[in-house]
């Protein structure tokens, strides 16, 4: 968990595989964006609203990036209700690396400063829990409006483009997606992010 903060190397590396977009700038707290995330070069689509999850959420998640068998790891803790998201990545000290809050349909992001091109966009963190964990119904419209689909069997999404191919395919160990592990395999690049729930309350 040390190496996630102290070498540089390994922090854009953990951005190509937790994200396909890398930041750049001072990192500091943003003004609000809009609720729209880029999933491929050009192509931008919004987000589902928090109160489309269904319940009130908290959770303690790890987001563990795979490649080449290797493997780095972000703490992240996870708060939903019907009217806010906030979400919240943690080095392996504890100290707040990157958070983001969700209100109103607009975004406000927050990088540590000087770590600004060395971690994650909190966005696309955001993409990857919420392509996860919303249900199908949530996704139809956004991704409908760009051509993308999202098709769900058993225990197991995939993620379409607009082409016909197939982008992710996103594996559930348990029919209750906050049990077990979660499994998102990008295919353009080539990795696997993996979700693990280690505690969560549901309302």
């Amino acid at each position: 968990m040390s190496r996630f903060i102290n070498n540089k190397s390994k922090h854009r590396f953990l951005i190509a595989l937790l994200t396909t977009l890398f930041i750049s700038g001072c990192a500091t707290i943003s003004q609000p964006q809009s609720n729209q995330v880029e999933i491929a070069p050009h192509t931008l689509v919004s987000l589902p609203t928090p109160a489309q999850l269904g319940y009130s959420l908290t959770a303690s998640q790890l987001i563990t990036a795979t490649w080449q068998h290797t493997n780095h790891q972000l703490p992240v803790q996870l708060q939903v209700t019907p009217q806010a998201l906030a979400l919240a990545g943690f080095s392996s000290w504890g100290s707040r690396i990157l958070s983001l809050d969700y209100t109103h349909q607009q975004l406000t992001t927050y990088v540590m400063p000087g770590l600004g091109s060395t971690l994650p966009e909190p966005k696309q963190v955001l993409f990857n829990m919420m392509i996860t964990l919303w249900p199908l119904s949530a996704w139809q419209q956004p991704l409908q409006h760009i051509g993308w689909q999202l098709k769900q069997t058993a225990n197991q999404r995939q993620l379409i483009d607009d082409k016909g191919m197939v982008i992710a395919d996103i594996n559930y160990q348990n029919t209750n997606k906050l049990k077990g592990t979660i499994t998102f395999v990008n295919h353009q690049p080539n990795y696997t992010i993996t979700i693990k729930t280690l505690h969560y309350q549901r309302q």
